[in-house]
């Protein structure tokens, strides 16, 4: 085993080489900390390193394990936390200069889940400010460029944790998602991430975008991994009224229940048209996949993301600007400037057109269920485009010149609306070398069908097993 392979081992490989005492929790530690300060300065995935603190907490942790007390998988292992997570040792700044002094005094309940497990928290990643942007760039800290070509956007809003998991610096990390924020890095950067159903995971001790549609959720190198973050992540918690009391599932243990006999719809005239030719041919490939493995594909007709688009804009935005309102009338001028204009719409939507829109979101839901009724899996693309350039605005889908920031959250905000749980895993790449990914959506709180589904491409292809060339 050479220090370099360390950088792209997943959380079981990593978790077996600390079980059976080949490196230590310290060691291990100490090598991720030496990648991300050799890496940081160019890549920016990082807005706080938490050396002092992860080397501290790996020496205890060490100690546990050589005596015995293994908590299981994730124990020892260095976890990266968008920076929206509130930590009770380091800054939470939600990627906005305006909080770069913020100190908590609590940790975010899913943070202290996943320290109980024995994670050790390695510090928080770069984002775009407030949550509130799809590109994942951040004109206050800096971006983090995407580690296929540095040219190319990583994604938001969860752009370091996107960018940190690509580049071999960590080996999963906690992302959020309102309209795609965990699934849209994901996919851009070619790694697996999952949205879990609204409510699985509690948001107490998140920076708040949209009340009624944030998930948390994690990252990570391959699907089982996600499973492991997922298990621990989840549970009922008194201080979010949202949180579920179901039984959390053994995520990861399920996914040896290996049923191919499952039914995967295709909505093909609603998320198969418009899109670019790249990502058609990919996508298609891998549903041909699916299909030898032995899963059952149907066509299915579902509510169209144009609609899910219309409603979910009317209730992101007033909730967002209600949130905050006083920032925008005492600190506006501090507000990155893409940000400021969303949330300054979202002040002059009506309290009508919120409502409305709640009522309609009820629909929708409805609508998703009955047509999911007779069907275990929704796919799709995750994006319906390749992945843009850094300051690239617009692109062209069938000589029709189409606004990037609408298009990046097209395929993936209806499952907000939904509160489906959907997850992204890689499936190939455009031919500028950039990747792409696959979404598999399931019914509320089934992840285990997704995440069996989604490990099944996994283990039949090699996608995510291409690394970046840093």
């Amino acid at each position: 085993m050479t220090n370099q392979s360390l950088n792209f081992m997943t959380i079981s490989e990593l978790s077996n080489n600390i079980r059976t005492k080949k490196v230590s929790p310290t060691e291990l530690i100490k090598h991720f900390l030496q990648t991300i300060n050799r890496l940081n300065e160019s890549n920016k995935s990082f807005l706080y390193i938490a050396e002092n603190e992860s080397l501290k907490e790996a020496a205890i942790i060490e100690k546990e394990i050589f005596s015995g007390n293994y908590k299981g998988p994730l124990h020892g292992i260095p976890i990266g936390l968008k920076d929206l997570y509130a930590t009770n040792n380091m800054p939470t700044t939600s990627g906005s200069i305006i909080f770069k002094d913020h100190q908590p005094n609590e940790n975010a309940t899913s943070v202290q889940k996943l320290i109980d497990a024995g994670s050790i928290i390695i510090g928080k990643l770069n984002m775009h400010p407030f949550a509130f942007g799809a590109f994942g760039t951040n004109s206050d800290f800096g971006t983090a460029p995407n580690p296929w070509n540095t040219s190319y956007i990583p994604g938001g809003s969860s752009s370091g944790s996107g960018v940190a998991i690509a580049s071999g610096m960590i080996p999963a990390a906690t992302g959020s998602d309102t309209g795609g924020s965990i699934r849209i890095p994901s996919s851009i950067c070619g790694i697996v991430g999952i949205k879990p159903t609204y409510g699985r995971i509690s948001r107490y001790g998140l920076t708040p975008l949209s009340w009624s549609l944030d998930t948390a959720g994690p990252m990570a190198r391959n699907v089982k991994d996600c499973a492991y973050l997922l298990e621990a992540m989840s549970g009922y918690d008194i201080n979010d009224d949202s949180s579920s009391t179901r039984n959390v599932p053994q995520f990861a243990n399920d996914l040896e229940n290996k049923n191919t006999k499952l039914t995967i719809g295709i909505p093909k005239s609603q998320y198969f048209s418009n899109i670019h030719s790249e990502v058609a041919s990919k996508v298609n490939g891998a549903i041909e996949v699916l299909k030898n493995i032995g899963f059952n594909i149907v066509e299915v007709d579902i509510p169209t993301p144009e609609e899910a688009g219309k409603i979910q804009l009317n209730i992101i935005n007033p909730e967002a600007a209600a949130f905050h309102q006083d920032r925008l009338q005492n600190d506006s001028d501090r507000i990155a400037p893409d940000v400021r204009a969303r949330l300054e719409s979202g002040i002059f939507i009506p309290a009508v057109n919120y409502i409305q829109a709640q009522r309609l979101r009820r629909s929708f839901i409805d609508q998703m269920i009955d047509c999911m009724s007779n069907i275990d899996a929704l796919v799709t693309p995750t994006e319906p485009i390749c992945t843009p350039e850094i300051g690239q605005m617009t692109t062209k889908i069938n000589n029709e010149e189409v606004a990037i920031q609408s298009l990046l959250t097209k395929f993936t905000s209806p499952f907000n609306l939904s509160g489906l749980p959907a997850i992204s895993v890689p499936c190939g790449f455009d031919t500028n070398g950039m990747p792409i990914g696959l979404q598999i959506i399931g019914k509320h709180f089934d992840e285990a069908t997704i995440l069996q589904i989604a490990q099944a491409f996994e283990s039949n292809t090699e996608w995510n097993k291409i690394q970046p060339s840093l």
